[in-house]
């Protein structure tokens, strides 16, 4: 089973304006090849498949605390783009064309199909895939896999972050930089764990040194470099186990942290009257309200 915290990995900053462009550049980030629904596929059904989970208990927890963390990666990015696209339109009525300026945007699906929020597809609008899943049973091969999904992964990301200087994206990009950037060592160490090979050596593919970005660096001051999670279950405490030792990058210490992130607040979207969404008006809520008195 999964829990569900109903909170953000981190707290995201409410822009004072949206860029409906940096949010088409975010949902590459999104669902993508190289996306956060992929990185949580691929583990989410490598650890539903897995097997010989009690032999091989220290890599099925890595992989199943990975995915924990993926899903709140999936969250955080989607909530991102919904806050770079506050402001985009304006509400009037349908004849002053409201939503004129989703005619000029690079992702016109933001305008027409999900009322400005995020939309399970990449940056130019394909959905997304699930031949983007690799879950071949073999757990080396499927190590080196998410070894070199984190890597395109953090690729895109360095690339998106260029693209925009929106706060809220860098914001949202410099945390998963640490975070995606902690999972390539987590898989390395398992690798080498698994088979002897020091993966490690080839670090950094790409350059993992996340000093280079601003938005970044207060996630590393935290720590969070060099951190995994349990989520408070004790079944998957044996990560420590493989994540031990000094991280290669920061030569501090590792640390398995028995719980979850702090988090920060998910955001309360207000409605979008030219959207239509979410299509109820003062006297709709008025006769809800009524109802659900009634019910108490």
């Amino acid at each position: 089973m999964m829990k569900r915290v109903n909170k953000l990995a981190i707290e995201l900053p409410r822009p004072e304006h949206g860029d409906m462009n940096g949010a088409a550049a975010v949902q590459e980030l999104l669902g993508g090849k190289f996306g956060e629904m992929s990185t949580l596929n691929n583990y989410m059904y490598q650890s539903f498949n897995f097997r010989g989970k009690k032999k091989f208990k220290p890599f099925y927890d890595l992989v199943a605390s990975i995915t924990a963390e993926e899903f709140g990666h999936v969250e955080l990015v989607a909530n991102a783009i919904n806050l770079l696209s506050f402001g985009n339109t304006f509400p009037g009525d349908p004849d002053m064309t409201p939503l004129q300026n989703g005619k000029d945007a690079r992702y016109s699906l933001h305008f027409t199909t999900t009322a400005q929020a995020a939309y399970p597809g990449d940056g130019m609008g394909r959905p997304w895939n699930g031949e983007y899943v690799t879950n071949s049973g073999n757990l080396v091969a499927d190590l080196l896999h998410n070894y070199l999904l984190e890597i395109g992964a953090r690729t895109h990301k360095m690339r998106v972050y260029e693209m925009t200087d929106h706060p809220t994206a860098r914001t949202m990009i410099g945390y998963l930089l640490v975070r995606g950037g902690t999972h390539i060592i987590a898989y390395a160490k398992a690798i080498e764990v698994a088979t002897g090979v020091e993966v490690g050596k080839m670090l950094p593919v790409p350059s993992l040194d996340n000093n280079k970005f601003d938005y970044a660096k207060p996630f590393m001051d935290q720590g969070l470099y060099n951190v995994l999670y349990t989520w408070g279950e004790p079944e998957y405490r044996d990560i420590s186990k493989i994540w031990k030792g000094k991280n290669p990058e920061t030569g501090q210490q590792l640390t398995v942290i028995d719980g979850m992130p702090e988090g920060g607040r998910v955001p309360d979207f207000e409605e979008l009257p030219e959207e239509f969404a979410p299509g109820i008006d003062r006297d709709d809520y008025q006769r809800i309200l009524k109802r659900l008195m009634s019910s108490l």
